[in-house]
């Protein structure tokens, strides 16, 4: 009677840990997939139905991605006070990033991240002439770059963090550019508050590829604020000199003793008004930095003291555009209401170096077939109490 006792209470005992084990599971599996959720965004002058997916880390931390531009219509952080807010610019309305996106918020960029002079370059003895949108020069891919094109989005079900692949394949030729490049992008966003972006493409023809992301932030969470009170930090000794239609001039110069100076964290406005011909060229900061060190490292840091925000930037990629929202003109109004005005955003697009195939001692952004164009970038979020 004793051992059956025993036995029962045993049985009993399996039956209630196995039962909370399974039960546990379930939760798991369910708060994995309530990590991303879609819905209906809108519908383009094309009639492509727009979906947005939306990334929420364990931290409350949320990232908003469309499948038109793969762009980041979204990014929420906390500051000091744990307050979340919005950090990167943006339209209040979807026509506003179907209409051409004039200033590229938050959108995938490509074929060529960046100017090309001329709009034109050679590639193995053959000369090709790609769109002209940017004065003389081409600019992030053309008019229709893959800021304006329908992605392809699927949730990577069995990824340790919310995970999107975004895909899309640019036909040999579009926008003047040689061979058929198949693009994908990963968008993770992790539980220490990082958004990790990576690049893949491929080709059936030689040609050239710099992909890059343009997010603009404003870590005030008030997109009337300009960003000139943000404290930023870049680790590079050289940057690259542009001429009239900022396209580089070749020369790699050193930063020290110039304006250009981040190397160790200043207000971005401290030297944004000097007395130099770099500046007067790019109305400010719109310069490409070499970066120092090879490899995925920290590059950059942008501190807001007001709010306690920190943005480091990790990448594997040997430049980084900065460019400090000079063409923000207040035709559209801003997600917190007033206009998207005169600096009122900063881009720090990580990227190879501008107009690479005209330049040959920069180095090459030619992918040839059977290779394999890989990069990532990091944007991690964190405060200074």
């Amino acid at each position: 009677m004793k051992k059956t006792t025993y036995n029962g209470i045993f049985i009993l005992l399996f039956l209630i840990i196995f039962g909370c084990k399974k039960e546990n599971n379930k939760q798991d599996i369910s708060g994995k997939m309530e990590n991303i959720s879609t819905s209906d965004y809108g519908v383009t002058p094309k009639g492509d139905s727009i979906k947005k997916y939306t990334l929420t880390n364990k931290n409350g931390m949320k990232v908003e991605v469309i499948n038109f531009g793969g762009i980041i219509t979204s990014l929420t952080v906390p500051d000091r006070n744990g307050k979340y807010e919005d950090v990167v610019l943006g339209f209040t309305k979807p026509e506003g990033y179907f209409d051409g996106n004039p200033y590229y918020f938050g959108a995938l960029i490509g074929r060529y991240g960046n100017r090309i002079a001329n709009a034109k370059f050679s590639l193995e003895g053959k000369a090709y002439e790609i769109d002209k949108n940017d004065g003389p020069n081409s600019l992030h891919g053309g008019k229709e770059g893959f800021h304006t094109r329908f992605w392809n989005i699927e949730v990577v079900k069995d990824a340790k963090f919310p995970t999107l692949k975004l895909s899309y394949t640019s036909a040999d030729g579009e926008e003047g550019y040689p061979g058929k490049l198949t693009t994908t992008v990963f968008y993770t966003l992790t539980d220490d508050n990082a958004l990790e972006i990576s690049y893949e493409a491929e080709t059936d023809k030689p040609t050239v590829v710099n992909l890059t992301q343009h997010s603009y932030f404003n870590l005030s969470g008030n997109f009337t604020k300009t960003i000139t009170d943000h404290e930023m930090q870049i680790n590079a000794d050289k940057f690259l000199p542009v001429n009239e239609t900022l396209i580089p001039t070749g020369e790699q110069k050193a930063v020290k003793d110039t304006p250009f100076d981040f190397t160790i964290s200043k207000p971005i406005g401290k030297d944004i008004s000097a007395e130099d011909d770099q500046l007067k060229k790019g109305k400010g900061y719109d310069h490409n930095w070499i970066l120092n060190g090879k490899g995925l490292r920290s590059i950059a840091k942008v501190y807001h003291q007001g709010t306690g925000r920190l943005m480091e930037v990790f990448t594997d990629e040997p430049g980084v555009q900065f460019y400090s929202g000079n063409f923000l003109d207040g035709k559209f109004d801003t997600k917190t209401g007033g206009k998207n005005g005169f600096r009122t955003g900063f881009c720090l697009e990580t990227q190879h170096f501008p107009d690479s195939p005209n330049q040959p001692s920069f180095p090459s952004t030619e992918l040839k077939p059977g290779q394999k164009y890989q990069s990532k970038t990091i944007y991690k979020f964190s405060v200074k109490k």
